[in-house]
C-alpha cells in the first residue's frame, strides 16, 4: 500500500474490494474524501483470468497511480489458432485483434487488482467478512448498519457517502435500488474462466486456441510471460436452473455433460483436467446490468454493479477503473453539490456504457455461435476480418470508427469539455 499524509475529509464507504472498489477508495481519498472499504469475503481473491484493459481504463489508472505496475502481457510473436478437437488448426484472430486501432492491454484480473491494491493508502481501512444489511439515506448523510460475519455482530455508522462496488449480485444495489431481478439481463449463456498452469499440449504460452461449436466453445488467452487462461462458454435456455445443476452436480461434472458425449479430444482434455484440481474459477451465467440510474441521493454503484457490460465485451475493468477515476474528480470539482457531481458523472459515462454492453451482446457470437447457421455466419465473418486486418490501413481506419475510439477515450477529458 501506498504511504499518505492527507488531512481526513468526509468520511465514504466503499462496499467491494475487487477492481472497481479499490479504484474509487484510491480515486476519493485523492479527492479529499476518507473511504472506507468493506469486502464480504474473509480475504483478498487471487486468482486471475484474461482481461481487455483500453486506452480509456490505462489513462485512468495512470491518474491512480497504479499504471506503471502493470504490463502488456501480449507480445507480438502471440498468435491464435480456430482449432477442432483433433488438433487440426487454421490460422485465427485473437482477442485483441478484434479491437484494433486503440491502445488494448490483455493481462490478467489479478494483475489489475494486485496493482490498485498496492497502490491503495495506507490510511484507508479496509474491513473483511463484512457486508451491508441496510442502508437508511438522509439529505446529509447514509446511515448503514454493517454486520460482520467473523463475530456475528452488526455496528451502525454513518457516512457522507456510499459506494456499492460490490459486483453484479450487488448488495447495495438490492437494498437501495430494489431486487436484482429488476435490472439483471441475462444472455442465455453460461461461463467457466481460470488459469491454466502450462502451455497447451504441443504448444507455446503464447499460443492460443478457439474451438468454436454451435452452442458451446472453448477459448485458450496466450501470453508471452504467463500460462494462457482458459475459457468455457455454452448456451443454455435457462441460466438459473443451469447454475442450480452445476451447483448438484458440480462445475466440472457438468462441464463435461455438456460438452460430451463426443471425445474431448487433447486440448479439451486438458483444461477440464486442470478444472478438476483448481478451486479458483469463475463459473455464472453472462449477464448485463441495465439500469435508468446509477445514483440514488448519497448513493452511487460503479462496474459491474451499475452496469456489467459482460465478458464478451471485453470492457469491464476498463469501465470500471475510468469510472471510478472519474466519480472522484467531479466530486473534488463539486465539493459543495454531490448531486451535481453524481450526475455529470452519470451522463458523461452512460454513452460508452451502451456502446460497451452491445459490443459485448455483439462479440456474443464471435465468443460462442447458438447454432450451426451463427457457425457458418461467423466463419465467414472472420475470413473477411483476416483479410481487413492484414491490410496496414484497416488500423487507421478502425480508430476513427465511433464504436472504437470510445475505447481509447480519456472520460475525464470528455467530461471537462462538455
Amino acid at each position: 500500500m501506498a504511504t499518505t499524509n492527507i488531512t481526513p475529509g468526509p468520511k465514504a464507504l466503499v462496499v467491494g474490494l475487487g477492481i472497481s472498489g479499490l479504484s474509487t477508495a484510491i480515486s476519493l481519498h485523492q479527492a479529499g474524501w476518507t473511504p472506507v472499504i468493506v469486502e464480504r469475503a474473509p480475504q483478498r481473491r487471487r486468482g486471475g483470468y484474461f482481461m481487455g484493459f483500453f486506452g480509456l481504463g490505462q489513462s485512468a489508472a495512470k491518474r491512480l497511480g497504479y499504471l506503471d505496475a502493470m504490463h502488456d502481457r501480449l507480445g507480438a510473436g502471440s498468435v491464435t489458432y480456430e482449432m477442432d478437437r483433433a488438433g487440426n488448426r487454421a490460422q485465427g484472430i485473437g482477442f485483441s485483434a478484434s479491437h484494433i486501432g486503440v491502445s488494448s492491454w490483455m493481462l490478467l484480473r489479478s494483475d489489475i487488482e494486485n496493482a490498485a491494491f498496492a497502490a491503495l493508502p495506507t490510511d484507508i481501512e479496509i474491513r473483511y467478512s463484512t457486508s451491508p444489511t441496510a442502508i437508511v439515506q438522509s439529505p446529509d448523510g447514509v446511515v448503514v448498519t454493517l454486520a460482520d460475519a467473523t463475530t456475528g455482530q452488526s455496528i451502525t455508522e454513518r457516512f457522507a457517502l456510499v459506494v456499492g462496488a460490490d459486483g453484479i449480485h450487488s448488495s447495495v444495489r438490492a437494498l437501495v435500488f430494489g431486487p436484482e431481478e429488476e435490472f439483471i439481463h441475462r444472455l442465455g449463456y453460461m461461463i467457466c474462466a481460470f488459469e491454466l498452469p502450462d502451455a497447451l499440449p504441443g504448444m507455446q504460452t503464447n499460443e492460443g486456441a478457439i474451438i468454436a461449436e454451435p452452442g458451446r466453445s472453448f477459448w485458450a488467452f496466450p501470453f508471452d510471460d504467463h500460462a494462457p487462461t482458459a475459457l468455457f462458454s455454452y448456451r443454455t435456455d435457462d441460466p438459473i436452473a443451469e447454475r442450480t445443476k452445476a451447483r448438484q452436480v458440480g462445475v466440472r461434472n457438468r462441464l463435461r455433460e455438456v460438452y460430451g458425449p463426443e471425445p474431448a479430444g487433447e486440448i479439451l482434455d486438458f483444461a477440464l483436467d486442470t478444472l478438476d484440481h483448481t478451486d479458483e474459477f469463475l463459473y455464472d451465467s453472462v449477464e448485463q446490468v441495465k439500469m435508468d440510474r446509477w445514483h440514488e441521493g448519497r448513493v452511487v454503484l460503479v462496474g459491474d454493479s451499475a452496469w456489467c457490460p459482460c465478458l464478451y465485451s471485453g470492457m469491464g475493468a476498463t469501465t470500471a477503473v475510468g469510472g471510478a477515476d472519474l466519480l472522484g474528480t467531479l466530486l473534488a470539482e463539486n465539493p459543495d453539490d454531490i448531486e451535481r457531481a453524481l450526475q455529470k458523472w452519470e451522463d458523461t459515462i452512460r454513452p460508452y456504457v451502451d456502446t460497451f454492453q452491445g459490443l459485448g451482446v455483439r462479440n456474443r457470437l464471435n465468443f460462442t455461435p447458438a447454432d450451426p447457421k451463427e457457425a457458418r455466419t461467423r466463419r465467414r465473418t472472420l475470413g473477411v476480418l483476416r483479410r481487413l486486418i492484414s491490410n496496414p490501413l484497416f488500423g487507421r481506419i478502425a480508430s476513427h470508427v465511433p464504436a472504437v475510439r470510445k475505447r481509447g477515450d480519456d472520460l475525464l477529458e470528455i467530461a471537462r469539455a462538455a
